[in-house]
């Protein structure tokens, strides 16, 4: 194949990449289903997002198409075969405690800070950028190239989804949405709800009754606030000095107050992806975990000391009685998102359960409904995503394999993670890049950013990584 120097390419095009980057993150391409129009199934934002990227392909050339208003595409090239290069445009919530405006796109210390920098905006730019130098230096190809831009990436995959119900698979591909060097094994991931049946006609003389409890917004990230309303049928002060004794133990902030009689408690954790919740404090346990070793109304006592015996301190099913691990994909992770109870309503916790590529996830459905049964609770809005996994000999990994090795000087080593990427869509498809070695990951995290200088190299990786897959 010709020999390119694929760095000089990107520098040529540096100024405007990093613009079109902060362009694509001023977007607050946040999942908003409650203001959802006909044309914005997901909301205004992630619809603004995709639009933004196929109205820049259309300008420079490639193909655009809008599929259902869920997803896209860019295409260039000829041939039969399809390469797809899989990426995503919308974004999880911003969060709180920023250094700068999550959306602002402020470039500090050679970094873009923005929420979606690292995922999955700033690598969707950088494979973009990859395609238009393959485009735009004229290379033969063999294959059509294809970019599928999603917008659901961060919940329930409805775009893809919808996209391949409508459009052609490719046969090989890969998604810059995790880490380099290749990515060939994904957990399986499940997410779920765990409801309580709660209990009627209790006669309560309780000395503490729980209005309210809530925590969390996505079964993918660990909590990093929760917040209780309690009214006190007792010496309130009690209470509260048991509440701040609780958590100086704990390291992480809290507050109280009494608004109208109610005393108001507030726990701030810190959030990260819920592929390892190891990662972060779990706001809502944390403070679940307090209420547990109350004297509480009958229903609220059995939905706390369900989750303190169930899920505080333990992120890997052993409690639970469902701990997996394999040599290929390590642990089974469990998290526990989304927490609420009240009063009125009982009781509810929102799991993401991520499982080992040899784990039978029916299995474990069975045990969690078992245990559920003893409990009193139930399974509610199951969903599950097999596990993926390509063998090395496969064409795609040992293509990607020598362009990463020649760009870097660095083994390509495959690895296993506990994330879930587009590239399960596609039988011969891995997650390539764009986190290189030694980065640490703060994806889902207050102050994502992306280092401008990974962005550029990762563009060229991508670059003869495209020409190499799809070229004559």
């Amino acid at each position: 194949m010709t020999q390119i120097n694929w760095m000089n390419e990107v520098e040529k095009r540096k100024d405007a990449l990093i613009q079109d980057t902060q362009k694509l993150l001023h977007i607050k391409s946040v999942l908003d289903e409650a203001n959802a129009l006909p044309d914005a199934p997901l909301g205004q934002g992630v619809k603004e997002a995709l639009d933004f990227m196929l109205e820049l392909g259309g300008k420079d050339g490639f193909t655009p198409k809008n599929v259902g208003n869920l997803a896209g595409h860019l295409e260039f090239g000829e041939g039969d075969e399809l390469l797809g290069i899989l990426c995503h445009v919308d974004v999880v919530p911003e969060g709180d405690g920023w250094s700068s405006e999550p959306f602002a796109a402020e470039i500090r210390d050679g970094k873009i800070f923005a929420r979606g920098a690292l995922d999955d905006k700033g690598p969707t730019m950088a494979a973009y950028y990859a395609m238009k130098i393959v485009k735009e230096l004229g290379l033969p190809l063999n294959k059509r190239v294809r970019m599928i831009i999603g917008t659901d990436e961060e919940s329930n995959w409805r775009c893809v989804d919808h996209y391949f119900e409508h459009e052609e698979m490719p046969s090989l591909g890969f998604a810059p949405d995790a880490d380099f060097p290749i990515i060939n094994a994904e957990k399986g991931i499940s997410d779920f709800d765990f409801v309580q049946d709660k209990q009627t006609n209790v006669d309560d003389e309780t000395k503490i009754e729980v209005l309210q409890f809530v925590s969390g917004r996505r079964y993918n990230m660990v909590p990093d606030f929760a917040t209780a309303s309690l009214i006190i049928h007792q010496e309130q002060n009690e209470v509260i000095q048991r509440f701040e004794d609780f958590f100086k133990q704990t390291e992480l902030e809290k507050s109280c107050h009494v608004d109208n009689g109610v005393l108001i408690l507030e726990v701030k954790g810190v959030s990260a992806h819920g592929m390892e919740p190891n990662n972060g404090k779990n706001a809502g346990l944390y403070l679940a975990e307090f209420l547990s070793q109350l004297t509480t109304d009958t229903n609220a006592t059995a939905y706390f000391q369900f989750v303190s015996r169930y899920f505080f301190q333990d992120s890997r099913g052993v409690k639970l009685g469902v701990a997996y691990a394999d040599e290929v994909t390590g642990d089974l992770t469990i998290n526990a998102g989304k927490l609420f109870y009240s009063k009125q309503e009982g009781g509810r916790i929102g799991l993401n359960l991520r499982y080992p590529v040899t784990n039978k996830m029916e299995e474990t459905k069975e045990k969690l409904e078992t245990l559920l049964q003893e409990e009193n609770f139930h399974l509610e809005n199951f969903t599950d995503s097999k596990p993926h996994f390509v063998d090395e000999s496969d064409f795609l990994i040992q293509t990607l394999k020598r362009v990463y090795e020649e760009q870097t000087g660095e083994v390509a080593e495959l690895i296993a993670i506990g994330g879930g990427t587009y590239a399960r869509s596609l039988k011969s498809g891995v997650a390539f890049g764009l986190l290189f070695p030694g980065r640490p990951d703060i994806a889902h995290q207050k102050d994502e950013y992306i280092h401008i200088e990974d962005m550029l190299r990762a563009t060229a990786i991508y670059a003869q990584a495209i020409y190499e897959l799809a070229g004559k």
